[in-house]
Formats: structure tokens, sequence, C-alpha cells
């Protein structure tokens, strides 16, 4: 079985991780069948210190390939914030945004390499070469694309804020008018992206955050079309009107979506959706044209997660055998 994930974030890695598990692949894979292609968020990226960090395929990297921070989903293990403060003692900015130490060494192999002129899918490559996350993981784009968010500024008007700044310094509390795929329109999928998909037996959507993380891998043009032509399962990372983590819901308000399992179903559409996985709170929902089925969807352990990962893979199938 072929499968493909487009991913962003700490959702979409403890998602794959539990997918990894009921399917008995991980990093010690021989990459034999069954195969697991990332297409993983590159909206959230950011230069920062000289230096090109992308928040989301490291997570993607850490978690699978055993690095991360499990406390908070993020960020290395074991991790110590020497550079960060040396940075704070110059006056450097900013300050809102913490770069550790073994993450900044990530960040330098990357940034050295592109500026040589590796594209960034080469690079997402040679870091996994390190990591062995047991997938392929993919940028959504060798392009540079990155998201913004429109605020109110001091004089009355508007300006645009990178996501990051949005998100970690102000924690999603500046009211957004408008959320911005900066360079989307003009990009062009990585190498790997299409054929990955074209050639999916099932493409599943994890509780990734539906606007800047999976909405972000969408706005490549081509990627959703492809997307369509798939058997697509989603799982919902909305449970009884609230975000499962982080601040989803004010993406969502931003695009003027509601905070349910519904609302975001009815986003995606039932263009792109085939399946949609939704908690018990939410037993009940419909979306026209979207099969929907009701589990705990509360991903607290390994074995929870991965029960929800099989859940997706039975429902793909039962689509499958419904169509003939």
């Amino acid at each position: 079985m072929r499968i493909v994930v487009p991913a962003g974030g700490i959702g979409g890695a403890r998602f794959l991780r539990g997918l990894q598990k009921e399917l008995g692949v991980g990093p010690d894979s021989t990459g034999e069948e069954p195969s697991i292609t990332v297409i993983g968020n590159t909206g959230d990226d950011i230069t920062l210190f000289g230096l090109r960090i992308c928040p989301d395929l490291d997570t993607v990297m850490y978690t699978l390939g055993g690095g991360i921070n499990e406390e908070q989903g993020w960020g290395r293990a074991d991790e110590s914030f020497t550079v960060k403060e040396e940075l704070a003692a110059y006056g450097m900015q900013p300050t809102w945004f913490g770069l550790g130490d073994r993450d900044t060494a990530t960040h330098i192999v990357r940034s050295q390499m592109m500026a040589a002129g590796y594209p960034l899918s080469a690079v997402t490559e040679a870091l996994c070469d390190r990591w062995r996350p047991g997938v392929r993981l993919l940028p959504m784009t060798d392009d540079r694309v990155e998201t913004h968010v429109i605020v109110d500024d001091e004089s009355g008007g508007q300006r645009a804020i990178h996501f990051q700044e949005w998100w970690i310094r102000h924690r999603a509390a500046l009211p957004a008018h408008r959320i911005l795929g900066v360079g989307a329109e003009d990009a062009a999928p990585a190498p790997g992206v299409l054929e990955a998909v074209e050639q999916a037996d099932a493409v599943l959507l994890p509780p990734s955050n539906p606007v800047v993380s999976i909405g972000s891998v969408l706005s490549v043009p081509g990627v959703r079309e492809a997307l369509e032509r798939a058997t697509v399962v989603g799982v919902s990372p909305i449970i009884g009107g609230s975000a499962v983590r982080g601040m989803a819901d004010a993406c969502l308000k931003a695009i003027g979506v509601e905070t349910t399992a519904q609302a975001v179903a009815e986003h995606y559409g039932s263009g792109l959706l085939d399946g949609w996985l939704v908690d018990r709170a939410d037993e009940g929902t419909a979306v026209e044209g979207v099969a929907v089925r009701s589990l705990p969807l509360y991903m607290s352990d390994a074995e929870a997660t991965a029960a929800i990962a099989r859940a997706a893979l039975d429902l793909v199938d039962e689509l499958k055998e419904r169509r003939g």
C-alpha cells in the first residue's frame, strides 16, 4: 500500500507515528511496501539570523526519527539555549523565536546547502539521511512560500506580519483579517509530490491545522487537483467545538469558518474529501457527499493513535469497495 499524508506540525507528526505503528513500518524500514510519503507544509518557514528554518518539516523529521522533545511536541530533546542567550546579549532581534543549540545545527546545514544551490527537497532528503524517519519526506514546494497574517496596526490601518510572529509572539491573540500564502500562486509542487499522489492507494489528512498546515499544501497549484483524483480520508482536528491542540480556532475564524468538525469538512469540500473521521463528541455530523464515521480521536498514546490510523485505512477500503 502506498499512502500519502499532507502534514504539518505536531498533530501531523504524531498521527504519522501512529500510522507507522499500525502498518509496522518506521525508522528502520527497508523501503518495502507499505510506503508513506509525507507532503510537508513549508508555509511556516522563516529566515531568522541568516538561517532558513522549516518548523513543520523538522517536527516530522525529529518526531519520526526519535529526536523530538516529547513533552512540547516540537524542537529537540535534551536541548540547550546557549546560542539564543548569546544572541540576546548582543541585542539581536527577534527575541520571541527561541532557537535551541541542537536545532540550530539543522538550520545551519540547511542554509549552507541552499546557499550552495541545492533545492529544499534535496536538502530535506539529505537531512533525513541522518534521522531515517521511515517515510519519504517531501516539502510541498521548492519555491519560497510564507504564510503572512493581516492584522491591525497602531495607526488604525492594517499590516502584514509573518505567521510565526502572529503565532508565537502574539499567541494568535491579534485578530486576523486575512491569512495569505505569499508566493503560493507562483509556486510549483516539489519533485515527486504529484507523482506520489497519482500513485497513492490512499491519501490521509491528519488532524493538522486545516488553514495554515493542510491549507498551505493545498494552495500550491496542482496539488489540490491531484488530491481530488485520489481517495482521501481526513481526521478532524476539532473535537466538540474546540481545537484539539494549538490555536486552529483563531485561524478558522480568520477565514470565516466555524470551529466544528462539520464546518472544517465542508471547508475542505466533498470534491477533496471522500471520508471524514470525527470524535464521538461529534457523532451525528453529516457532510453531503462525504462518508462520516465517529470514534475516539484523542491521540493520547501510540495505541490510540494507531487505532485512528486503522479506522482511516478501513474507511479507505470501504469507499473503494463501494465504488467497485
